[in-house]
């Protein structure tokens, strides 16, 4: 059996085809602009029709999906997403079964079945990029909450609110790599599109005082979220993931500047990096439609 696999984020559409084991046989990847729904949705009915050997789909999508029925209320940076029955639409296109999952509930997936917490009972995910993204392992149990939004971690807010909008105090307002991007190009008077988060950290790497603050305000944002996360659940570790997991050296500064908070211990990396979201899309693939 192979699988046609998509991970839909708001910057990249990533592909693959993968067979009933978790083993990507083959990867593409999109650029997307401007977080674009309907690129998104032309590139997945695409690469369906370049691998004709797919007997199914899985996909992996921001926002508040409900697995059962395929719909999304909200597609996070998606907005062509919201209150998208997007199986429906794909099993019409295509003629093939399709599950999909939250991507953030993928990245679990994947760790619980093939990575770092396969023998774990009670486990949390809090994945890094366009937004803050989270997963929760509890009692041995996927925790999906009462309309599909448990987990958005992104929404905790990282310091008293004052006078503006409660949603500015919020990890996704300030733990993210764009915000850490935008903050820096303002500095330095550069478009935003002409800064990296690679380009901020090797700054900060070689000393670069305005790299540096901004690096610590990055991380005293994600500390003050954690620190929440770790008292709350009570985890026995809390996996990080999204492609700045990637960069050398990343854990060990990450633990580094948590070691304040007290639970730089609880801290890992997750086990497949940017594949994660497909093989745990492949893995909700599986169960739900084994239990057909």
């Amino acid at each position: 059996m192979k699988i046609a696999a998509f991970d839909i984020g708001g910057t990249a559409l990533k592909m693959g085809v993968v067979d009933a084991n978790g083993e990507l046989l083959e990867k593409g990847k999109q650029p997307i602009s401007n977080s674009d729904g309907e690129q998104i949705l032309s590139a997945i009915e695409a690469w369906i029709a370049a691998h004709p050997e797919c007997t199914g789909v899985a996909i992996s999508a921001p926002g508040y999906v409900n697995p059962h029925t395929g719909f999304i209320e909200m597609g996070g940076a998606i907005r062509r997403f919201d209150n998208f029955a997007i199986k429906a639409w794909l099993e019409e296109r295509c003629g093939l079964p399709v599950a999909i999952e939250n991507d953030a509930n993928c990245v679990l997936l994947a760790e619980r079945w093939q990575g770092k917490a396969t023998e774990m009972a009670n486990f949390l995910v809090l994945t890094i990029g366009t937004g803050i993204g989270g997963a929760i392992f509890c009692n041995n149990q996927l925790v999906h909450g009462a309309r599909f939004r448990a987990g958005e971690f992104g929404y905790m807010q990282t310091s008293r609110p004052g006078g503006r909008d409660v949603r500015r105090y919020t990890m996704n307002e300030n733990c993210t790599l764009r915000v850490l991007r935008h903050r820096y190009s303002q500095h330095i008077g550069k478009p935003l599109d002409a800064v990296t988060g690679e380009e901020i950290f090797d700054g900060f790497d070689a000393g670069d005082a305005v790299c540096q603050r901004l690096v610590a305000e990055f991380f005293n944002g994600l500390g003050s979220g954690l620190y929440n996360l770790v008292n709350l659940f009570d985890p026995q570790t809390i996996l990080i993931g999204g492609g700045i997991v990637e960069r050398p050296g990343f854990l060990a500064l990450m633990r580094k500047h948590l070691a304040w908070f007290g639970i730089a211990d609880y801290i890992d990396t997750v086990s497949h990096g940017n594949d994660a979201g497909l093989i745990g899309a492949l893995y909700h693939f599986n169960q739900q439609y084994s239990q057909r």
